[in-house]
């Protein structure tokens, strides 16, 4: 019997090579080849043989642009995440820390989504006189066969999933389960039940009948998501794949997995805070960088309609080292609050940052002693965005600097105090995108003193801003001068 051939697999791009290397010669990474068997190239032109031909070439002028349809899942801040909702032949990959909530929120998604379908049934009634289909294909027959939910569990028994449905109280759940990890008996139970939205818990342990690797290798990971994405878009049925995480915190497996894909979604948060925020990396059908807030109960995880509450927390009087933003995620203005600690620190003071960039970090309070004479050198600095949120976003410069400094001085700022805005190397202080928006959300939530920069001031005689007193900084110096004054 002639021996297997294996080659070396990159985990991050999906390169290939003969022998292993240290180096990735794709991509460039280091330590990221791991052997694999080789494929034959027989059963690979077998199995791409059914693929779909390719079709004729148009000019964007000529083909028609429709809106895709969504279908809500009855749980908003999942529906704000996705866009509106699940797109009929849509891919989506979430991928979160073990234990985060993933599964348990997906099953009460599908839950919600059979309910409606069987809502939808009984008050639509039967129908008269016509024969039900028996069968058919495409996004056109996927519109007529209602809203089926189908649940594939590859990391626990059918039991388990029952028992944890029973905890989330949904006792009389009509979700269909199967608890299956071969590639090949699930799409086989997909062509024959024809669900609208299917999930796939998780992709690293569905495996191929025609690769010889272990599942969860870069091979297998790579051609089950390949097969369901093409069942996907062929038979209209939604499909959601749970994959794992690294150390690190991002997808395992081969980066071309997030390429293949419609949506990605991250689990993020603590586990040991009952808050959880999923974040849309990559979508297709919306927007990017938005956010769903979500609180863990004994029932499962309920939405949070205002997520600036829990990222701010309530002070009976101001303190020192405490300075409100409002942060922009996705099209959500939110406010969270930023705590500096500033400490008398040795030879080699600290610089930590939880939340926020710790470079950034550094090259703030270099501009914050070049222009606005606040030294920090011999000093410790811990900078922490509350509620475990992460702010990627440079708009939280200005606020991150007036922190810093009431900490350092021992002065609060004043209570009802906001601030946003980038702050550049010159110590000039820019626009923030959509400041407008992030106004009116502070003044609705009551607070009185607002720092931006000049360009997002607003027009005089705004009756959106009523209650709300706005100054208008150029510069870090005129802030922090500003800061001072109000103290």
């Amino acid at each position: 019997m002639a021996k297997d051939k294996t080659i070396y697999t990159c985990n991050e791009c999906g390169g290939t090579s003969p022998r292993w290397l240290g180096k990735c010669p794709s991509c460039g990474a280091w330590n990221t080849l791991v052997e694999s068997v080789a494929e034959n190239p027989a059963s690979a032109k077998n199995r791409f043989a059914s693929l779909a031909p390719a079709s004729a070439v148009a000019t964007l002028a000529d083909i028609e642009a429709t809106d895709v349809q969504r279908t809500p899942t009855g749980i908003g801040e999942l529906d704000r995440v996705l866009g509106g909702g699940v797109v009929e032949g849509g891919v989506v990959l979430i991928g979160g820390d073990p234990g985060i909530g993933k599964s348990t929120l997906l099953l009460q998604a599908l839950d919600a989504l059979q309910k409606q379908s069987l809502g939808a049934r009984h008050a639509a009634g039967p129908p008269q006189g016509v024969a039900a289909p028996s069968g058919g294909s495409g996004p056109r027959a996927a519109g007529k066969r209602g809203g089926d939910t189908l649940y594939v569990t590859g990391e626990e028994s059918g039991a388990q999933v029952a028992l944890r449905s029973r905890r989330l109280g949904l006792d009389d759940s009509q979700v269909k389960v199967l608890a299956e990890i071969q590639l090949e008996k699930i799409l086989a139970t997909l062509s024959a039940h024809k669900p609208a939205i299917a999930v796939i818990d998780s992709i690293q342990t569905v495996y191929s009948e025609q690769l010889t690797s272990a599942p969860g290798s870069v091979a297998q990971v790579r051609e089950c998501a390949a097969h369901l994405t093409r069942a996907a878009k062929a038979s209209g049925t939604a499909i959601v794949l749970v994959g794992h995480v690294t150390k690190e915190g991002a997808l395992a497996g081969p980066r071309v997995l997030e390429h293949m894909v419609d949506t990605v979604l991250y689990f993020e948060g603590d586990t040991h805070s009952s808050y959880r925020l999923i974040r849309a990396i990559k979508n297709r059908f919306g927007a990017v960088n938005e956010i769903g807030v979500f609180a863990m109960t004994e029932k499962g995880l309920k939405g949070v309609s205002n997520p600036s509450a829990i990222f701010l927390s309530q002070h009976a009087e101001p303190v020192p080292g405490s300075c409100v933003l409002v942060t922009l995620e996705g099209t959500r203005p939110m406010l969270v609050e930023i705590q500096a600690l500033v400490d008398s620190g040795g030879p080699s003071p600290r610089r930590l940052s939880v939340g926020l960039e710790r470079d950034r970090l550094a090259m703030l309070l270099a501009v914050l002693h070049r222009h606005a004479g606040v030294a920090c050198m011999d000093q410790d600095v811990f900078v922490n965005a509350v509620g475990g949120v992460r702010i990627s976003e440079p708009a939280a410069d200005l606020a991150v600097m007036l922190a810093i400094t009431s900490s350092l001085r021992g002065k609060a700022l004043p209570k009802g105090f906001i601030a946003f805005g980038e702050v550049g190397l010159a110590g000039e202080v820019r626009p923030a995108p959509r400041g407008q928006e992030r106004l009116k959300e502070a003044a609705k939530l009551g607070f009185s003193v607002a720092v931006v920069p000049k360009a997002n001031a607003p027009k005089k005689n705004d009756k959106a801003f009523e209650g709300l007193t706005i100054h208008a900084v150029e510069r870090i110096e005129e802030a922090m001068e500003l800061a001072r004054s109000l103290a």
